[in-house]
């Protein structure tokens, strides 16, 4: 039987490590005819790649469903759907709004914001982690830090919701997705209209007034990066939560340690072994060969990083979750001039909840049963952790 890989197809969803393994092992330059990708599987492979902005480039998006995909992908994607020069102008101009100074200042505030959407949580002994949680968390945090009144919040998560979340097989954004992105590029116009006028103390001030000499980001251009916010700086902290509750469920004994007071450590495993952004896609801009086979200029290449984080020529025992693990190699926010510009936060975020919680919960069961997975091509998690607690006495 052929080897069979599509990001599509729900069962690999619900677990893809296997075809990984096979894919790493049988077809490490593998084509899917019927999906019209090439696909990466193998450390090295895709960490040259990543690298390799001159032949892998980011011009067409890095996610293949085709509302995404192509020359216009930059509406979504921002920067992160461009190559140099004008990746270089865009992610210079955002660095300096979007500063470590600015991050570590947010912190008082995140714990605050954690605690907040924690507290109703914990009268009972049972809640749902993504739902009750993760869900909202990142969310309030993105938008404090870009400026979104209080009274909109609510709003901007209900819309960001629409846009990640979906039920149904397919290969496309549904309707509701593609009209939750109108809407919120227009809610985020508006805003960034009204702080041009006002400037406050918060990330779109700060993107307003970026510059470098004469150069500045236009409206157009900073609505963009704050939608890229909503997938990078959102989806990706939900998702990792989730993952990191539930591979510390499956393993008691490193879960008893990620409780007790080891929570950078299971945070960086679960980036390693369950990562949320499991594929990143890149258009070759000439042929290349690899491995004996060719891959034609113009072709759709998948970058598994999912697949990536968990080969044993670099992870010893790879599927083995393991908080002892040296987590170097990972390449969970990807690596070259594209890694993620968000990462410090993104760590930040996690280790704030899951240590808030730590404090909290001593133990902790899922209702795996009723558990439900998120539906997308390239990122990984769930959408619903049914959790019952024991709280610290």
């Amino acid at each position: 039987m052929d080897l069979f890989y599509s990001p599509f197809d729900f069962a690999i969803q619900d677990d893809p490590y296997p075809v990984y393994a096979e894919l790493r092992e049988k077809s490490p330059v593998h084509r899917n005819d019927a999906d019209d990708f090439w696909a990466l599987s193998r450390h090295a492979d895709v960490l040259a790649a990543l690298k390799d902005s001159a032949r892998f480039s980011s011009r067409n998006g890095l996610r293949i469903e085709p509302a995404f995909w192509g020359p216009d992908a930059e509406r979504f994607f921002s920067f992160v759907a461009m190559d140099p020069p004008k990746h270089t102008r865009m992610r210079g101009l955002v660095s300096r709004a979007f500063t470590q100074k600015r991050v570590q200042a947010l912190e008082p505030r995140i714990r605050e914001i954690a605690r907040e959407c924690l507290a109703p949580l914990l009268d009972g002994d049972s809640f749902d982690l993504m739902t009750g949680f993760a869900a909202r968390f990142p969310t309030d945090v993105i938008s404090e830090l870009v400026g979104v009144p209080e009274a909109d919040r609510g709003k901007v998560r209900d819309l960001g919701m629409a846009i990640m979340y979906r039920d149904e097989a397919g290969d496309d954004l549904p309707p509701e997705a593609l009209q939750a992105i109108g809407a919120l590029v227009a809610y985020y116009t508006e805003l960034t209209v009204e702080r041009a006028q006002r400037r406050r103390d918060d990330l779109l001030s700060g993107l307003l007034d970026a510059a470098e000499g004469e150069d500045r980001l236009t409206p157009e251009e900073i609505v963009g990066v704050l939608i890229l916010l909503v997938g990078a700086g959102i989806e990706t902290t939900m998702l990792t939560l989730g993952n990191a509750w539930h591979a510390a469920w499956r393993h008691p004994e490193q879960r008893a340690a990620a409780l007790g007071g080891r929570v950078e450590d299971w945070i960086e495993e679960t980036l390693r072994w369950d990562p949320p952004s499991q594929a990143l896609a890149r258009t070759t801009n000439e042929d290349v060969e690899l491995h004996g086979v060719t891959i034609p200029a113009d072709a759709r290449v998948l970058l598994l990083t999912g697949a990536a984080n968990r080969d044993p020529d670099v992870f010893p025992e790879p599927d083995r979750f393991d908080l002892d693990r040296d987590t170097g190699a990972s390449l969970a926010f990807g690596n070259g001039r594209h890694h993620c510009l968000g990462a410090n936060l993104g760590r930040l975020e996690a280790r704030i909840a899951l240590g808030e919680i730590a404090d909290v919960v001593a133990d902790y069961e899922i209702d795996i049963d009723a558990a439900k997975r998120v539906r997308s091509s390239n990122d990984r998690g769930f959408a619903s952790l049914p959790t019952r607690v024991t709280a610290r006495r």
